[in-house]
């Protein structure tokens, strides 16, 4: 019986893991939320024949919640773990339009965001898998997976003038490097750590945009357009979710791909 664990399973992508890879009944699946009773009502109104699911919580920038999250996870696996989705992360909504030197002319308050992206989305993901590696060592499998974004890739960025969506793409692009740095570590004990950009995916996040930000969005698209001219716009949870996780049981560390940083694809075409 496989065992996951995903975190920030309460909606969009995360909702989307916990949905498909539970519909196994052989899977052992748990969801790490910070708001329990709100997730467990969902899946009960939701997936009420399912039950191979366990919700636990935990704010992943609390280490003493995550500490606990990892210690209930091992009672309830028998103190092993298969697989580590990283899905949780802060979206800060201050660059989805506007590039670094707008986000600039407020410094406090992109400082603030900056700080919580970094704690969220780097910091607490070193954390989570410091805490969740005894059980991962304990497991079958051994695959370690972090959600990032092909926002953050350096060549991207800067062929295709990326400008905005600075703090998020910052933030990503550290997670990346912890994820190899722990691939370093830990691929001579067989543990598979992989970054993997979801696509860009529709999870409610541009709604009711400006006139101003429909512009900014408009000369966005164009970019994406140019880069790939089959790019049809965003695709849904079930669409990327699908293919992120053949993406995982595809990737070997066998393969060369141990700390790499691949896209729903497999390879490093992001949209």
């Amino acid at each position: 019986m496989p065992s996951y664990v995903i975190t920030g399973v309460s909606k969009g992508l995360g909702w989307e893991f916990l949905k498909q890879i539970s519909s196994d009944p052989s899977n052992i699946v748990i969801g790490i939320v910070r708001n329990k009773p709100l997730v467990e009502k969902r899946v009960a109104e939701e997936l009420a024949s399912r039950r191979n699911i366990t919700i636990l919580t935990a704010d992943i920038t609390k280490y003493d919640e995550l500490k606990a999250a990892a210690a209930d996870t091992a009672a309830v696996t028998g103190g092993s773990l298969d697989y580590l989705i990283a899905n949780a992360a802060y979206l800060t909504a201050i660059d989805t339009y506007d590039d670094i030197g707008t986000l600039g002319q407020d410094p406090q308050k992109f400082s603030d965001e900056f700080r919580k992206a970094m704690d969220a989305n780097v910091l607490a993901n070193v954390h989570l898998y410091n805490l969740f590696m005894p059980l991962i060592l304990k497991g079958t499998i051994k695959k370690v997976v972090a959600i990032s974004s092909g926002i953050s890739d350096i060549d991207w960025i800067n062929d295709y003038e990326i400008a905005n969506l600075s703090p998020n793409a910052m933030s990503k692009a550290a997670l990346n490097v912890v994820t190899a740095k722990f691939n370093a570590q830990y691929k001579k004990d067989g543990v598979l750590f992989l970054s993997i950009c979801p696509g860009f995916v529709d999870t409610g996040h541009f709604i009711e945009p400006t006139a101003e930000q429909k512009a900014s969005m408009h000369m966005m698209m164009e970019k994406y357009y140019r880069y790939s001219p089959g790019f049809k716009g965003p695709i849904t949870p079930k669409e990327s979710i699908e293919a992120v996780l053949s993406v995982v049981e595809n990737a070997s560390i066998e393969k060369g791909d141990g700390g790499r940083f691949l896209s729903h694809f497999g390879n490093r075409q992001w949209l």
